[in-house]
């Protein structure tokens, strides 16, 4: 008989951490609501410090503001703060591939058309889930081989805000084919070697506010767009 693993390997402040994603993208806790220390220590039945070093760590992501006698509040997500991330990923990601060029073998932009074949095959069987995964992937595979910590470490927090505080209830399949088609003009440039025009394009299209903004709207703002 297989025994229960009674030991969690996680500390106290990343459960505490994880609750609270939890409960942000379970809509639990809305954009824009205050996180009560006093009422949520209680309710978990914990001290205020692993709470405290939880939500420093969400405001370091950027998903909270802990403001000095007025609170903690969950950040909403302003059109604003969309265009500057999506500023931020593009540099960082086009930087990623033109520092990867020299690992960009032919096998790992092999995996990387899998992956994307994949990311359409997801989308004909309506499972956003796993297009989000395999999307993740496709890109990680070059940001991953920039080996550039602080640049991963960015790019990934961006990406969760973005996408997972909270989620949204739709998605716009056009957005996620237009995607695909996207990220096959950049498999296309990187087997023809052409690592500047991929870099280039990931910038100028695929990471562009003002090129993917109807798809922004629509997805972000439906009342709106």
């Amino acid at each position: 008989m297989k025994e229960k693993n009674i030991i969690n390997v996680k500390s106290l402040k990343e459960q505490v951490y994880d609750y609270l994603r939890e409960q942000i993208n379970k809509h639990n806790i809305q954009p824009g609501a205050v996180i009560n220390m006093d009422a949520t220590a209680k309710k978990l039945g914990i001290s205020k410090t692993p709470l405290r070093d939880a939500l420093i760590q969400l405001e370091m992501e950027g998903f909270v503001t802990i403001a000095p006698r007025r609170g903690i509040y969950v950040n909403e997500l302003t059109l604003e703060d969309i265009e500057n991330f999506y500023q931020v990923i593009g540099a960082l990601e086009s930087s990623a591939l033109a520092k990867a060029v020299e690992k960009m073998s032919p096998s790992v932009i092999d995996k990387m058309e899998v992956l994307n074949r994949e990311m359409q095959q997801a989308i004909e069987r309506n499972n956003f889930n796993l297009f989000y995964k395999k999307n993740l992937l496709f890109h990680n595979y070059f940001i991953d081989l920039s080996s550039n910590t602080h640049l991963i470490r960015i790019v990934n927090n961006l990406k969760k805000r973005l996408y997972d505080f909270p989620p949204q209830k739709i998605w716009i399949k056009e957005w996620e084919l237009s995607s695909v088609k996207e990220h096959q003009e950049i498999v296309s440039f990187l087997k023809q070697g052409k690592f500047q025009d991929a870099s280039k394009y990931i910038h100028d299209v695929h990471w562009s506010f003002s090129v993917q903004s109807s798809f922004i709207m629509k997805y972000y703002f439906p009342l709106n767009g």
